[in-house]
């Protein structure tokens, strides 16, 4: 294993990266560099450098990706309107293309020859990283201690830490039952208690949102500026997409509005039960709807919606990356060049209830037609006759030839 220099470790400063850490300096006799990101996943990423120093590594790097993280990876797969399995926001799944980016950019900024992560064999999350890091630099080495070492569970690990003077917080078994990951998008939980699918989750286990029972008793309605797809400002006052997205997410925790208990099917082929906290996607996700309603082409947007699945499942599993969610991307951007204009929304104890949608100049709804009032000939009622004869050939046709039979 000396053939290894030095590696780039995907470094949080918890248990499981802090053990990898100790490991990866012991097991490969090898140079360590961290590099820790920060995407709004809500705690204080600064004592990670403190940690790192401590365990005696060199370079260290600890970066702010919150606005690219929304900018160029969220805002484009809300512009898809994505969801997995008909309700997952992929909140996850997301933000590991980005750290995958950033950990070769750092391999070759630092001359590494290997990069590393504290994903398991068993999950998702070492598929999507390791097609990133394949697809930007085909020729990396990989180190995933969880498919190599010996160390299985929680409790091995904390003993791990303490023979070698690790530093962890939470040692003892007071700490959070839950397997947590959060960023600005959402943030999820799983193991414990929610192994058992039949089981509800506690109420004390949600951190962003209330429960919808404790939610305001008065709605809360909110403006929503879209521009090219994409949310540039709320109530009239222009925001970065970071910026954006931590309103939304204040709004809609306030309202109760994001929850969802989920068993998924991962590419790795278990289920696996999770629950989760998407309040400002939950918002996103409609409002972008609403506008595309009256923006977008009928045979556009129901492509877009054909698509949408494959598009999903792509990011689900990994293939951020691949020339196919390239290519179904151009398309998406290409059909929000006019999906621009405003949607009211109404946000009451766990609902996003959409109360208007307008947009200056790119508006394909047209009144004159759609009124039940005299439209003063905008639209001639007597050429769907004709319409209606064409479509229903094919039925009459194999309606007479029963009826002969």
């Amino acid at each position: 294993m000396s053939d290894i220099n030095k590696v780039v470790l995907a470094y949080s400063g918890g248990l499981d990266t802090s053990v990898i850490l100790k490991w990866l300096q012991d097991t490969y006799q090898c140079e360590v560099v961290t590099f820790t990101a920060d995407i709004g996943q809500g705690e204080e990423v600064s004592p990670a450098r403190a940690k790192a120093k401590k365990m005696g590594v060199k370079e260290i790097f600890i970066d702010d990706l919150r606005e690219e993280f929304v900018r160029d990876f969220v805002f484009p797969m809300f512009r898809a309107n994505a969801i997995y399995e008909g309700e997952y926001l992929l909140g996850t799944s997301i933000a590991r293309p980005l750290i995958a980016k950033r950990q070769i950019e750092i391999a070759k900024k630092t001359g590494a020859d290997a990069v590393s992560h504290g994903a398991t064999g068993k999950g998702n999350d070492q598929v999507r990283f390791e097609l990133g890091y394949y697809a930007l630099q085909p020729n990396i080495r990989v180190i995933a201690p969880w498919r190599e070492w010996d160390l299985t569970s929680r409790e091995t690990l904390l003993k791990y830490a303490e023979k070698h003077g690790i530093p962890v917080e939470m040692k003892k078994k007071t700490g959070s039952p839950y397997s947590m990951d959060a960023n600005l998008l959402h943030i999820s939980y799983e193991g414990r208690m929610l192994e058992d699918p039949s089981r509800e989750p506690e109420e004390s286990m949600w951190r962003w949102t209330v429960s919808p029972e404790k939610a305001p008793n008065r709605a809360e309605y909110i403006d929503l500026e879209y521009r090219k797809g994409d949310i540039v400002g709320i109530n009239g006052k222009k925001m970065t997409p970071a910026k954006v997205l931590e309103k939304l997410n204040q709004l809609g925790g306030k309202h109760g509005i994001g929850r969802l208990d989920l068993v998924e099917n991962r590419y790795v082929g278990m289920k696996s039960r999770g629950c989760y906290e998407t309040p400002g996607g939950t918002i996103m996700m409609r409002a972008h709807r609403a506008i595309e309603s009256i923006t977008l082409d009928r045979e556009v947007a129901h492509l877009k919606d054909d698509l949408m699945p494959r598009y999903a499942s792509l990011i689900y599993n990994g293939y951020w990356w691949s020339p196919e969610r390239r290519m179904l991307q151009t398309m998406i951007d290409a059909s929000q060049g006019n999906v621009n204009g405003y949607v009211r929304i109404k946000l009451y104890k766990g609902n996003v209830i959409v109360v208007g949608r307008d947009s200056d100049g790119d508006s394909l709804f047209d009144p004159r037609i759609a009124t039940f009032e005299d439209d003063a000939g905008a639209y001639n009622q007597m050429d769907a006759a004709g319409f209606i004869k064409l479509n229903a050939l094919r039925m009459r046709i194999a309606a007479n030839l029963k009826k002969k039979k």
